[in-house]
């Protein structure tokens, strides 16, 4: 069971991956972009399955990172679609550190992405309605 030192994540877990020496500094540090990269993947995937369809991201609103990351830790991606607009949604995001060998989760940095949809031409689309 998961023991998180920082309140509980936001959102449905929408990515698993391990950070890996190649995506670190010479420190071990976890690049914050590798983080900012899974984060958008994350998006990418909630945001498709809510539109039903293309998404490309038009923005992320400020990020900070609290803590870092290590090689051999296995970073998870929550996320929880918080509004829906005509064509667009904003996404609250958070990213957490399962530390390596441990069951301690740790929040890395959270962010809203927003969100649009597509149509086949890359034009905005309207986002369908839930049924």
């Amino acid at each position: 069971m998961a023991h998180y030192a920082d309140g509980k994540p936001l959102g449905e877990l929408t990515l698993r991956t391990l950070a890996m020496p190649a995506d670190a500094n010479a420190a071990g540090d976890i690049f914050g972009g590798w983080v900012m990269a899974q984060m958008d993947l994350a998006c990418g995937i909630r945001a498709a399955e809510r539109a039903k369809g293309r998404v490309v991201t038009a923005a992320v609103k400020e990020m900070s990172f609290a803590k870092p990351m290590k090689v051999g830790d296995t970073l998870c991606i929550y996320s929880h679609i918080e509004r829906v607009g005509r064509t667009s949604m904003v996404l609250k995001v958070e990213a957490w550190a399962q530390r390596y060998l441990s069951d301690v989760m740790e929040k890395v940095t959270h962010a809203d992405f927003v969100m649009v949809a597509l149509d086949e031409n890359g034009k905005p689309k309207p986002i369908p309605s839930e049924a």
